[in-house]
């Protein structure tokens, strides 16, 4: 498929795949004219990557992780070093999600206070 074709798959831009590829986040083939070709490898890669950016990860350490868990068992055996990073990056989501639960109660005491 052609980058377009896995940018809408995915629901992503092709200036968003180009970045991946940019970053060494995601490969491509070259067609004979020289298009960007994809296959179903990189559609699962593409969609990974968005959910990593969406709990906040950033790209440096999506670089990190991806190798660790491309495999249908994901194993972080030999990616041991990773494993500090990712406890920080629960930590932070923690703490993310804290502030998101102390925001949402504040806001449902004024909606129970105003009716």
């Amino acid at each position: 498929m052609l980058i377009g074709e896995l940018a809408a798959e995915c629901g992503v831009s092709t200036r968003s795949v180009r970045y991946y590829e940019q970053c060494g986040l995601l490969t491509s083939s070259r067609s004979s004219n020289g298009y960007r070709t994809y296959g179903p490898a990189e559609v699962e890669t593409v969609r990974r990557i968005k959910a990593l950016l969406n709990v906040g990860l950033p790209v440096a350490t999506i670089a990190l992780l991806l190798p660790c868990v491309m495999d249908a068992s994901p194993r972080l055996d030999p990616c041991s070093d990773l494993l500090a990073t990712l406890r920080a990056e629960v930590a932070r989501l923690d703490s993310q999600a804290a502030e998101i639960a102390r925001c949402r109660g504040l806001i449902a005491g004024i909606l129970e206070r105003s009716t």
